[in-house]
């Protein structure tokens, strides 16, 4: 592994917000000027394929990278754009095959509006 790759890795653990390639990109190209988008995406890639993230559309439809291999729901508050992780568990997430058809990757997002959000007295409407 490269000192670029290992300190992506280590951002995408670190940070636990659901990263965005820019997100990373920008925030440890001061630290490492040689550092491209290009090497961000394909490093971003071949994490994906091992298996060690994965990624979610996050609002607008951006591309998001979560650090939790293992399956688990996503909450997308509706006001503040923030991804949550969600500890619910769900019984789809048992099933290989579903009316017959073969599961390889699941991935529940539910959008709403975050108890942050919330507490902070917006109201439930999406803008």
């Amino acid at each position: 592994p490269s000192y670029q790759r290992i300190k992506i890795l280590l951002f995408i653990y670190n940070k636990g917000n659901h990263p965005t390639i820019e997100d990373i990109y920008s925030t440890l190209h001061p630290e490492i000027p040689t550092l491209s988008k290009t090497t961000v995406y394909n490093t971003v890639r071949v994490f994906m394929d091992a298996g060690i993230i994965k990624s979610l559309q996050g609002s607008c439809g951006e591309i998001r990278y979560d650090n939790t291999a293992v399956p688990h729901a996503h909450l997308i508050c509706k006001r503040c754009g923030k991804i949550y992780d969600l500890k619910k568990h769900f019984e789809s997430f048992r099933e290989t095959k579903i009316e017959g058809h073969l599961v390889l990757e699941q991935n529940i997002c539910l959008c709403g509006v975050c108890k942050s959000c919330l507490e902070k007295g917006k109201d439930a409407g999406t803008s």
